[in-house]
């Protein structure tokens, strides 16, 4: 037997696991089938009304106008181009659209509803596996405090591809990095995760070449749209914005603005539809911000790396462990270390988190609880009170301001935990210490 599977079975089924609490039914799986029904009825209800009026929600407006006009620019009025996506972000988005205008919300809904019953079917092992139930819970809880931010943006459909990727994970990489691949030409945050899959992973030369035969289809798509010049515009579409309301480093302008000082104020960037600060210095940072997040991603390589590194010294090596707790801090540095804020980041946080918390529930537990504070906030900001923020409220400025040091310590809390499976002691000594 392996030193991975002694070490995943040790912290899962004798120190990990997840109690056993809650009504007997929240631990059967009808319970939980009817729990994810329920759950996804809601959404699917108010999605079917809105389709049967003519209307969309949110950013799938704009989605809807470019499968209207054939992603053709030419056709579309003022909304922003459909190559700030990744190209494989269209194929769904051409999916929805397919039968016209009027279905097209009540569509995409179910299609993040069928990829986040798959995830939750993957996560459970198919309702097989009973100690996974309060991670499936957990997970149903944070789409649900969410909202239609896991369900109106392209994010929602790349978030449980992401789940479905880590929990295959190290024990199949190819298949965790076709999924992972396929995620990041939707949109550019999975390959925070590609990151630590590579630096962990045993086969890394195969996840690379996975990644790569994903990255010629995509190439593929775009060549038959007649779009393959445009296939990289995703990376340069935005690169001139300014620092967004809601992204950490923008913390001190926004209070700048709240309290009328130093010559702050909030505008909205009506060509990419989002409320930015602009002050003393935010030009500066908007340009500071591209270095750090690469000074940070590269720093949390490192992290993973070393840690991988001692673990084999140490013969005490949980490539899992890894995996998740890099995935974690990689995709909470790539929010902290952004300027761009929008509220549906939150959704990139939790596929790590949820299979996490079936690998190792009371190490895991403490991110769990941070992160669903952090979506209770994200809601209370968008959409619930975001004209308030935006028209210089101080309360709502002091929710997003939580909301970001939530982040911020989210980030340090999985650097740590980076560090200290990377340290002397065998990992295996700082699991049974945790428990």
């Amino acid at each position: 037997m392996s030193t991975d599977t002694t070490f995943s079975m040790l912290t899962r089924f004798r120190n990990g696991r997840a109690p056993q609490r809650g009504p007997a039914w929240s631990g059967s799986p009808r319970g939980l089938l009817i729990g994810f029904i329920a759950v996804h009825l809601v959404f699917l209800g108010f999605a079917l009304g809105l389709s049967l009026s003519g209307a969309a929600f949110s950013d799938t407006y704009i989605y809807r106008e470019w499968a209207l006009a054939g992603f053709d620019e030419q056709n579309l009025g003022p909304e922003p181009s459909p190559w700030v996506y990744p190209v494989l972000a269209l194929v769904p988005i051409a999916m929805a659209g397919a039968a016209g205008p009027g279905p097209f919300f009540f569509l995409w809904v179910l299609m993040i509803t069928v990829l986040n019953g798959w995830a939750v079917g993957k996560l459970t092992n198919w309702g097989r596996d009973r100690t996974a139930f309060p991670a499936a819970w957990w997970w149903l809880g944070f789409v649900f405090l969410m909202g239609w931010l896991g369900f109106a943006r392209v994010d929602g459909l790349t978030a449980p591809l992401v789940l479905i990727a880590l929990v295959h994970g190290v024990a199949h990489p190819v298949a965790a990095s076709v999924l992972l691949s396929v995620a990041t030409w939707m949109k550019v945050w999975p390959a925070a995760v590609v990151l630590a899959l590579v630096t962990v992973a045993r086969r890394r030369v195969a996840v690379v070449v996975a990644g790569l035969l994903v990255s010629a289809a995509a190439a593929g798509v775009a060549a038959a749209m007649g779009a393959l010049p445009r296939l990289f515009d995703f990376l340069t579409q935005q690169g001139d914005r300014g620092m967004q309301l809601e992204a950490t480093f923008t913390t001190p302008w926004l209070w700048q603005s709240v309290l009328g000082v130093g010559g702050s104020q909030m505008y909205m960037n009506t060509e990419i539809n989002s409320m930015q600060v602009d002050g003393p210095g935010t030009a500066t940072m908007a340009v500071l911000m591209q270095p750090l997040l690469l000074l940070a991603a590269a720093v949390v390589t490192v992290l993973i790396a070393r840690a991988l590194r001692n673990g084999e010294r140490s013969g005490d090596t949980d490539r899992t462990e890894l995996l998740l707790a890099g995935s974690l801090t990689m995709v909470a540095a790539f929010i902290v270390f952004n300027k761009v804020g929008s509220p549906q980041f939150m959704v990139w946080l939790a596929p790590a988190v949820a299979v996490g918390l079936t690998h190792h529930w009371k190490a895991w537990r403490v991110p769990a609880v941070m992160l669903m504070a952090i979506a209770v906030a994200t809601f209370l900001v968008y959409p619930m009170f975001y004209w308030e923020l935006s028209h210089n409220d101080p309360v709502m400025a002091l929710v997003l301001t939580l909301r970001n040091v939530l982040l911020v310590v989210l980030l340090g809390w999985s650097a740590r935990r980076l560090y200290q499976l990377g340290s002397p002691r065998p990992a295996a000594a700082l699991a049974t210490k945790e428990a």
